[in-house]
């Protein structure tokens, strides 16, 4: 990627940090309707939670000019509100700590951020509270470079088949351009899982971010496999309704997801698992070809507003 290419998501990064410092008011005189600064905050801060630090753990915990913090808490100290004393471990080193006047003075300035804070988020009901939260801890996950929490699979609950229909209906018009009929079909075969279900023989499974306050990645369904008339097949499973988010790809989730089915349907003394898919759907292809599924029969139609070349894989359990 080339600088010029970076020119506008660059703009755009900026421009969330101009609105977002305007609105915790980072540019007032007084953080927090405080005589202090953010870079003096932030300093009585980490003092506060973490007693006798060095000035060089400071600045590497800050990220700061180590010249700059010099001056900062020689006017903390001037203040009365920082001391330092010799470090018995290193005498080339001081240790901060807070007095007691700047606990006292730090005391109201914690609280007057958390109150900032609690009216900001008292502005969003639970669920968009849940969804910035997510955002939050998805911008720092990325930026921090730190390992990206693996997905968990979990069983169906009220309010799953709602955004399975949905999440379908949405993804599938945005990369293929696919019409209304596709996500009634999808909400036809999620009501048919409910009102024929067989507990022990049939599952569906959500595929979550662990940690990630119920944010769902995707899903998946092992069903016992029917003909064109509502016939049980014996001893053939069907899986439908694979689906991962865009923003899970990448990361196992799909093959995750069809191990689950394969290893569902030999618990439940199943001997083939049977799927329908179309040709264009090459990511959904590679997933089954991975898992051992082979392709044995391929037709064209015409469904969902396009023409499709649809295609039933199996894989043998035997």
């Amino acid at each position: 990627m080339d600088a010029t290419s970076l020119i506008e998501p660059a703009g755009a990064v900026r421009a969330f940090n101009r609105f977002y410092t305007r609105r915790i008011g980072v540019l007032d005189e007084g953080l927090a309707h405080s005589e202090f600064s953010l870079t003096e905050a932030r300093v009585l801060w980490e003092l506060a939670h973490q007693p006798q630090l060095s000035a060089v753990e400071l600045s590497r915990e800050l990220r700061l000019d180590g010249g700059y913090l010099s001056r900062l808490l020689r006017g903390l100290r001037e203040r009365g509100l920082v001391k330092a004393r010799a470090n018995p471990a290193d005498a080339r080193q001081s240790l901060l700590s807070l007095t007691a006047a700047g606990r006292r003075a730090f005391a109201p300035l914690d609280q007057g951020s958390q109150a900032q804070t609690a009216e900001m988020l008292g502005k969003l009901n639970s669920a968009q509270q849940a969804r910035l939260l997510r955002a939050m801890g998805e911008v720092q996950q990325l930026l921090e470079g730190g390992p990206t929490a693996s997905p968990r699979l979990r069983a169906l609950v009220p309010g799953d088949l709602g955004w399975v229909v949905s999440r379908h209906g949405a993804l599938y018009a945005q990369e293929f351009g696919w019409d209304l009929s596709f996500e009634a079909m999808v909400a036809r075969i999620a009501a048919q899982f409910v009102e024929q279900w067989q507990p022990q023989r049939e599952r569906g499974w959500i595929a979550e971010r662990e940690g990630g306050e119920g944010q769902r990645l995707g899903c998946v369904f092992l069903v016992q496999a029917r003909d064109e008339q509502g016939a049980e097949r014996p001893g053939v499973a069907q899986l439908r309704l694979l689906l991962v988010e865009p923003e899970a790809r990448g990361l196992g989730l799909g093959k995750q997801l069809a191990q689950a089915c394969t290893a569902f349907a030999r618990e439940a003394g199943y001997r083939r698992i049977t799927l329908w898919t179309n040709q264009r759907l090459s990511a959904a292809r590679g997933i089954y070809q991975a898992e051992g599924y082979r392709l044995t029969h391929s037709e064209t139609h015409h469904s969902f507003g396009h023409d499709q070349v649809g295609e039933t894989w199996e894989l043998d359990l035997e």
